[in-house]
Parts: structure tokens; sequence; C-alpha cells
């Protein structure tokens, strides 16, 4: 933190130290929530029902989408009431309103986890607990397998305010655990990787946070709580860009932290103040894609896993980076821990360089060009393009991100469908 800034955290995000028109209300971290999870039912159950209230305004059999900045109060004494803690309601948008409670609610559900906290993308999310839980002197460690705008933001503007982090070879748990000194709050990473796909065993990553007493971090964007739970494996946050498989369906923007409600109390009321909060009609979109969740997972898992095979055994393929092949580094882990292995697929073209790759993304005609994944359209892209054309060659080597690499998203659509068109499209 700049020494112009004499700042407490501690004592700033505490619930009786910040006074004003914009302080938290007192109530905020104190959620109460009574709504059902329907813990034991199907995941499509949860995922219609869990967190919902039964019975809705209006009488609405969907969640009504609430445009409004401020919420009224009926009397002096419903707003004393408010203040002191003893109704539970909202106040001002920033600090929440019924279309995120709702969906809160859901995510937690899915999760298996006390709570979790809505934000308007995955970068705000991840933003919002770094600068919740780290200060200056903090260090923190990651694994290099990472989307490169966490490592972005890590590396040069935590840095700014004086927080280190290190980062390690993925899976190297020796390394990891080298790095860590009384100094580190928090272990990162991603399970699976983006682009690698490299599952992490999350009992060593748990049992190597709770030997050393920092806190634990997976971005599990890419396995979804349909694929993996890290929650149930003891880590104490899970983070996901929820404009991906949770929306589903690239009509969004949202981010999720959900884990343990008396560590993410801090993290609610520091949201509340910096305002990186959703539109009622994302939220909406959100709910309404979650829905659908398991039915759309187990269509890319079944489009993942069958692709997967066919660019395996394409003899323009040079390597494919998927949990669900053999092949994988990780598989043994990814088989062991997950219930599918998603629709993110990695390959190389053989003997290609960035052009002739480049022409076999043109070709595609089903796949659209295109960031993101978890739609359920099929996205395909040229990393070297895509995301790191910014990038020296150095630096795209120590990333491994290779000139002929594409990475295909896989959609809903019918599998052979998609078959045929990566088949022209190489063949062409």
């Amino acid at each position: 933190m700049p020494t112009n800034m004499s700042i407490d955290r501690d004592s700033y995000l505490s619930s009786d130290s910040v006074c004003g028109d914009d302080a938290p209300p007192p109530h905020l971290v104190e959620r109460a929530d009574d709504r059902p999870t329907f813990s034991g039912h199907g995941l499509s159950t949860q995922s219609v029902h869990g967190g919902e209230q039964r019975q809705k305004p209006e009488g609405s059999i969907t969640q009504p989408i609430f445009t409004t900045s401020t919420y009224t109060f009926e009397s002096t004494a419903d707003l004393l009431r408010f203040v002191k803690g003893e109704d539970i309601r909202e106040e001002y948008g920033r600090y929440g309103s019924p279309n995120e409670k709702s969906v809160e609610a859901k995510l937690a559900a899915l999760e298996n986890a006390e709570d979790a906290i809505v934000y308007s993308s995955g970068m705000a999310a991840i933003v919002g607990l770094f600068m919740t839980k780290l200060e200056s002197g903090d260090e923190i460690v990651f694994f290099d397998q990472c989307y490169h705008r966490s490592r972005e933001f890590c590396s040069k503007h935590l840095a700014r305010y004086g927080v280190v982090t290190h980062q390690v070879p993925t899976g190297d748990f020796a390394a990891m655990e080298a790095a860590i000194n009384d100094r580190t709050k928090m272990i990162v990473s991603e399970s699976p990787t983006n682009p690698h796909l490299t599952c992490i065993d999350l009992e060593k990553f748990v049992a190597i946070g709770k030997a050393n007493e920092v806190e634990t971090l997976i971005d599990a964007t890419l396995a979804t709580p349909y694929n993996l739970r890290p929650i149930d494996f003891g880590v104490d946050y899970v983070w996901h860009s929820a404009t991906k498989y949770l929306g589903g369906h690239n009509d969004l923007l949202a981010g999720s932290i959900a884990g343990r409600r008396e560590l993410l109390d801090p993290v609610r009321k520091l949201r509340g103040v910096l305002g990186s909060v959703n539109s009622a009609h994302n939220l909406y979109l959100l709910e309404r894609g979650m829905k659908t969740f398991e039915l759309r997972m187990q269509r890319h898992n079944e489009n993942g896993l069958r692709i997967a095979e066919f660019l395996e055994a394409h003899p323009r393929v040079e390597r494919v980076y998927y949990p669900g092949l053999a092949s994988h580094p990780t598989h043994a882990i990814a088989a062991a821990q997950m219930r599918g292995f998603g629709g993110l697929i990695t390959f190389t073209v053989k003997g290609a360089d960035w052009e002739a790759t480049a022409r076999v993304v043109d070709a595609a005609k089903i796949a659209r060009i295109a960031p993101s994944l978890g739609g359920v359209e099929t996205l395909i892209e040229q990393p070297l393009v895509m995301s790191y054309y910014h990038c020296t060659p150095e630096e795209r080597v120590r990333f491994g991100i290779d000139d002929n690499m594409i990475r295909l998203s896989c959609g809903i659509e019918n599998t052979e469908d998609l078959i045929a068109d990566l088949k022209q499209a190489l063949d062409a």
C-alpha cells in the first residue's frame, strides 16, 4: 500500500468502523437465508429450485426483475428495524437486490457452499477477493498455467500495492510449498487450467494450504460445479467466471466467489463499497441459464469427449489437450475427482505455422471465431492471435502458447455435425 495511505484494512472492513451515507448497512454480513437448498436432490432439481423462494412476489413462477436502485421504507419504525438488523431486506442496489440474493443462493446450493457472492464479471470477483484479503507485504503463490488477465492483475497491479506474486510450475507441489513463507496469505490455481486443461490434485493442494495455514482458491470455471466441487475437498474459495458455463448462452457477464460465510462476509462488505455489482437483467439471465445447467453440461461433456477422441485420431492433429483422454498428463487426477471433463479442447495442427493454423480456424463453418467459452454455440480461436498477439515470442513460449495451437469450446450442437465440420476444416 502506498506510504501516503494509512487506512487499516481490518478496521476499515469491520462493520462498526465505517460511517456515512456510503457505509454498508449493519445487517449486510448477516445474510440469514431460509431459502431451501434442496440438498440431497439431483443437480437439475437444485438448478431449477435451489435457493429460490417457493412463493415469489405476485405469485410469479420466475424471479421478477427488480429494476430499482433504491428500496423504500413504510415508516421510521421500519427503517429502525432494518438498521438494527432485525429485518433482513434490501436498502440500496449497491449492497444487494432480490435478483442477486436469489442467484447467490442458487450458486451456493450448486457449489455445496455456505454462501456465494455475485459480481459484475469474473475478473471483478477475483479483484474483489484479493483486495479484501491482501495488503502491502502479503504474498500469494500461483500455479503458472492461468488466465492471462489473472496473471496481469497480480503481477502489474497488486504489485503496485506491495503484494508479491510467485508463480511456480503447474502441479509442482514441492515448488509451491517452497515458495510459501510467513508472509504468504493464499495459494491459487485453476483446475482444469486454461488452455492446457491441466487438473490439480485438490487433496494435495488443500493439504499444503492447511499445513502452512494459508487460504486456498480454485478457479473452477472450466470444470463447473457439475463436474467438480472444490468445496467438498476443503478448498476455501471457489471462483467462477459465470459468464461461461453457468450463464451458458454467451449473453451476459458475471462472476462469483463461493465459500464459507465467515470468510465471505468481509468480501461482500467491500463489494458494497466498490460497487462491482451486476444488473438486474444480467442476474435474471444468469438465473434462467442455471435452470438448464445440468442438461447443458451433459451435452458439453459428451461433445467434448467425442470430439477430443476424433481429433486425437486425425492425421493432421499433432496433440490434443483434454483431461478425458488417457494421453493427457493429468488424466488420472481428472478421472479420480471429476464427474466429466467439460467442453473445452485445445489441440495443435501437425507441421503447421501460424498461417496454416489460421486457415483451419477460418475453414470452420459451424464454430464461430470468438473468445470466451461455455456457451451453447461452439467457438473456435487461435490463442496466438486472439489472446497472446501482443506477447513476445519468448513470453508465448513461457506460457506454453504454440503458433499451431487451436482452442475449441464445444457447444451443445449435435456431435456428428461438429465432427463433420472439424473434419472438413482440417482436410481443406
